[in-house]
């Protein structure tokens, strides 16, 4: 579970045409923040925190330096997801001497990242500029920054799709470990219709990158590693979009705003309001999926359930909490192609499990009865209630899928 600080709640110095924050952004003006308010949220939270936004380092030096002291002093670490395009040589002394992890935003170079829209194209090819100086510095400093990438059609297409590439081969080269790929949450036709890739689009550069990711020297990709886990009922790690989020409490974030309140991810939020956090966690999208036929926007069939979950409820069909992911088709497709990888070289797979359907029963149960789990709590409560029902064989698989 992670705590995103918003000192200025989404707003933000740039004006990215296609994000997911823009419902917040237009319905609400900038906010001021309290640092006295923040930190006495962030107490009554007592875990680590990412300063996020909107932007947040339009936040005061001084401030920010005060919460990241704060921070160290009380959790030994802190972290910041930002577009890059104000670090300067002063925020990396400070991100060093507080042990700040940096996440950059950005989609590429030059006309790569033009939707990230600064106002004109000369500021933009200026910000964009920016953040990728400001990744090399911090490369430099040892401090390699990870990176998220959303895939679009300015940057992922058939025509530039080799650009991105040698770009990504460029980051590897100078140090960056970590990136992150985002298909476009849309959230609007119009957004949609001029930035989103088909399915087929999304699949070929999903595939691409997955094939360049074997000749990087460090580079990972979180997308593919996720979905290995997940096939091999190893979830721990897994980032949160894998996860049964409740739309109401999204339990894998609590958002701490600029006066101290806690909100939800802004992921989920399609209204342009702040709902009140739940106070409790209710699976009703996961056992809904379950049985509804996959025509009427479910998932009930599909034997990649488990791990999918229907995928993040921000990205539902018709920014419909109840339906699962409008890229449904894309994520079965790599499901598959990892599938048949892990089957090929003698790797057991949930999907393929003979216990699969006592899993999905399990699964249904504890949703009912209101708890989560993590796949591999499931595979290991299966398997022992297999083993305690039949004596052990030379097919014994001691817990594993």
């Amino acid at each position: 579970m992670s705590v995103e600080v918003r000192p200025f709640g989404v707003s933000c110095n740039l004006q990215c045409e296609y994000c997911y924050q823009n419902p917040m952004r237009e319905s609400r003006a900038s906010l001021h923040y309290s640092l006295p308010e923040l930190k006495r949220a962030l107490e009554l939270e007592g875990r680590p925190f990412t300063l996020f936004g909107g932007e947040p380092l339009l936040m005061r030096l001084e401030d920010l330096e005060s919460l990241f002291s704060w921070g160290l002093d009380r959790y030994g670490e802190n972290t910041v997801q930002t577009n890059g395009t104000l670090i300067t040589a002063k925020h990396i002394e400070i991100f060093r001497r507080y042990k700040v992890r940096v996440g950059i935003s950005i989609d590429g170079p030059d006309e790569l990242n033009d939707a990230r829209w600064a106002g004109s194209l000369a500021n933009t090819r200026a910000a964009t500029e920016r953040t990728n100086a400001a990744i090399v510095k911090l490369c430099e400093a040892g401090m390699a920054p990870g990176l998220i990438v959303t895939l679009h059609r300015k940057n992922a297409t058939a025509s530039v799709l080799p650009r991105l590439c040698r770009w990504l081969e460029e980051m590897d080269r100078i140090g960056v470990k970590s990136i992150r790929l985002h298909l476009l949450e849309s959230e609007n036709e119009e957004i949609r219709a001029k930035y989103g890739l088909t399915a087929a689009e999304n699949l070929v550069a999903l595939l691409k990158i997955m094939e360049l990711e074997g000749a990087l020297r460090a580079v990972r990709f979180d997308v593919f590693q996720d979905i290995r886990h997940l096939l091999a009922g190893e979830d721990g790690k897994c980032t949160c979009v894998w996860r049964a989020c409740d739309p109401y409490t999204t339990q894998a974030v609590t958002g701490i705003e600029s006066v101290g309140h806690r909100s939800n991810c802004s992921r989920t939020n399609k209204e342009g309001v702040d709902f009140i956090k739940g106070s409790r966690v209710g699976f009703e999208r996961y056992l809904a999926l379950y049985h509804t036929p996959q025509q009427y926007g479910g998932c009930s069939g599909c034997r990649f359930f488990l791990m999918c979950k229907g995928q993040c409820p921000g990205t539902a069909v018709a920014n419909d909490w109840r339906n699962r992911t409008e890229h449904c088709e894309v994520w079965k497709k790599l499901f598959e192609v990892f599938e048949s990888k892990m089957l090929g070289i003698g790797q057991p797979v949930l999907s393929s499990s003979i216990h699969r359907g006592a899993m999905e029963d399990e699964a249904l149960r504890r949703w009912q009865e209101g708890t989560d789990f993590t796949l591999e709590e499931l595979v290991r409560s299966v398997a022992a209630r297999s083993q305690a029902a039949s004596p052990p064989s030379s097919t014994d698989t001691g817990g594993k899928v």
